[in-house]
């Protein structure tokens, strides 16, 4: 269960999906963060997480929506920041997927 500790320990209603409102803007939860929720914003791009504390003044909890999935861009570097410590700079990164990804091409076409 998503949220489980803050649902528990601050009995609110916050779980990943969770559609909020704090200080006239519209956001959703999108990650569950321990002690906190992780909130995107409608005004956001979607891979842009905010930490709230689930008692924030302010916060509203309200119905339940879908959380917004990622651009690809934001999937490749979130990606690159899971393994950089494999790679020099992310460019390194970005060299070693494009080879990878026509190898595999190569692989699925001569299947």
């Amino acid at each position: 269960m998503n949220c489980e500790y803050v649902q528990k320990y601050y009995n609110v209603p916050a779980c990943i999906g969770r559609k909020i409102s704090y200080k006239g803007r519209n956001g959703i939860i999108a990650e569950d963060r321990g002690n906190y929720i992780g909130v995107t914003f409608d005004d956001e791009y979607p891979g842009i997480i905010n930490n709230f504390h689930p008692e924030e003044e302010g916060l509203s909890y309200l119905d339940m929506g879908k959380v917004r999935k990622i651009t690809r861009s934001q999937d490749r570097y979130k990606r690159y920041l899971k393994n950089s410590d494999s790679f020099t700079d992310f460019h390194e990164f970005l060299l070693w997927e494009s080879y990878h990804k026509r190898k595999s091409d190569l692989y699925i076409q001569e299947m």
